[in-house]
């Protein structure tokens, strides 16, 4: 059985070549010390790609190369720092669904030639424990030629499927910081927020199973469960929240009505507060999974009442969801969005939600989010035909069924009163509506059918 060699970040740094690709894997999985010691070899290398997803802190390999001429980043997924470096042409978006990604390392990535990991420190079967965040790290280092962990006690304990990998698949050791792993601070609740998520919250019924995306809408769902007392809840996650934590220390969470994985709350990356990780350390009950079992939907729909609530910024009459940029300009990614969607529709008793408020104000900028037709370039993340119910301030309407001009109709009656008028005109002008007379399609809810 091989044993790893234990090294200096230094000494691991030397390994990089030109012409290398290096996996640098996911979150708080990051590598610290390692991306240090690389930096400072940046004038003696050229052309050395890394791959990453969501990266939480600034990389040491971009910041010593401020103009992209010896190091090149791709991610699977923005930040709000890859978004930055995108703007300055030195960060580059992989498309993907993210539940395949793991398979992309198996099937069409070439191996990449060295991956660095940050894990917690060997356990006592020998196993390095990827802390909270798998996804598809295990793939990553399947795949690379050369496997490189950088041990830290800063990260969570975590339990799991496939969450950790055995010393004799390392190759070298180095010693991490042990610094606390990296917060994602908590996005303010707004009226807004608050609102759509009452609104959605109202539709989630005991035991469904919950999968919450990023940002304060979908927090606002969880604090609007925790008001109406919804028990017996799941967590069939991508992400795991402080707001779903917070479901699950009231007790609202129990897992009790899965199918899969009952009683434990599964998801495949935890990111959030430092008492976020303090729940999730060494609790059994917290399932930390490869994202090729969370995503896909043929296993989420396993579970019945599975509930999809993500977020959007830009929706056309038609019912196209443009959730991960602005024109050509990309800034975040598709992630899970799209088989969440397909996977809660098809799930028994299912529900998907896309969320939005209805204007977009910056400055002097005030717009509409629901629109005529899609900002050019805008990337249609989730396709009109999969949309289920989309939640702004003023209403809920359930676009399955529904017509072009019945759908444009029910996205109009949601919009903000200022833009209803306009909307209308625009969309009869380009015939989604006819000069026909009909109602909008009744919304039928949990309630009445």
């Amino acid at each position: 059985m091989k044993t790893p060699r234990h090294i200096s970040a230094q000494e691991a740094a030397q390994l990089v070549r030109s012409g290398h690709w290096v996996d640098y894997g996911v979150t708080i999985g990051q590598p610290d010390v390692f991306d240090a010691a690389l930096a400072r070899r940046v004038a003696e290398l050229s052309d050395v790609k890394f791959r990453s997803c969501i990266t939480v802190r600034p990389r040491a390999v971009i910041e010593a190369d401020p103009g992209g001429k010896h190091f090149h980043w791709f991610s699977w997924h923005f930040s709000g720092y890859d978004r930055k470096k995108s703007d300055q042409g030195i960060a580059h978006y992989m498309p993907i669904n993210l539940g395949e990604i793991p398979d992309y390392y198996r099937r069409f990535i070439d191996p990449g030639d060295i991956a660095v990991i940050k894990v917690r420190p060997k356990d006592a079967n020998g196993y390095y424990n990827f802390g909270g965040t798998n996804l598809w790290h295990g793939a990553i280092l399947k795949a690379a030629k050369t496997v490189i962990v950088e041990v830290t006690q800063g990260l969570p304990y975590t339990h799991g499927m496939d969450c950790g990998i055995h010393e004799s698949e390392v190759d070298f050791v180095i010693d991490g910081d042990n610094a606390p792993a990296t917060e994602l601070p908590g996005l303010p609740i707004t009226d807004v927020d608050r609102a759509v998520g009452a609104l959605v919250a109202s539709e989630i019924e005991d035991g469904s199973c919950i999968q919450v995306g990023i940002g304060g809408m979908p927090n606002a769902v969880c604090a609007s469960l925790l008001e109406s007392g919804a028990s017996n809840l799941g967590i069939h996650s991508e992400m795991l929240t402080d707001s779903m934590v917070d479901l699950v220390r009231s007790g609202q969470v129990t897992g009790a009505f899965k199918t899969l994985d009952v009683g434990k709350h599964t998801y495949s990356f935890a990111l959030g507060s430092r008492r976020l990780y303090e729940t999730i350390d060494d609790t059994p009950e917290f399932h930390c999974c490869p994202a090729d079992y969370t995503n896909p939907p043929h296993i989420i729909m396993q579970n019945d009442r599975v509930v999809a609530i993500n977020n959007t910024t830009q929706i056309d009459l038609t019912g196209q969801a443009a959730s991960e940029s602005d024109g050509f300009r990309h800034i975040s990614g598709t992630g899970g969005q799209l088989q969440f969607v397909r996977g809660a529709y098809a799930s028994q008793g299912g529900k998907s939600f896309i969320c939005l408020s209805s204007v977009f104000e910056k400055g002097e900028v005030r717009k509409s989010r629901i629109v005529l037709n899609l900002t050019p370039g805008n990337t249609v993340t989730t396709p009109r035909m999969d949309q289920m119910y989309i939640v702004t301030e003023f209403g809920m309407v359930n676009l399955k069924g529904q017509s072009v001009a019945q759908r444009a109709r029910s996205l109009i009656s949601i919009a903000h009163p200022d833009f209803r008028d306009a909307l209308e005109r625009d969309a009869r002008t380009h015939n989604l509506i006819p000069q026909t007379v009909f109602p909008v399609a009744a919304y039928r809810s949990a309630d009445n059918g």
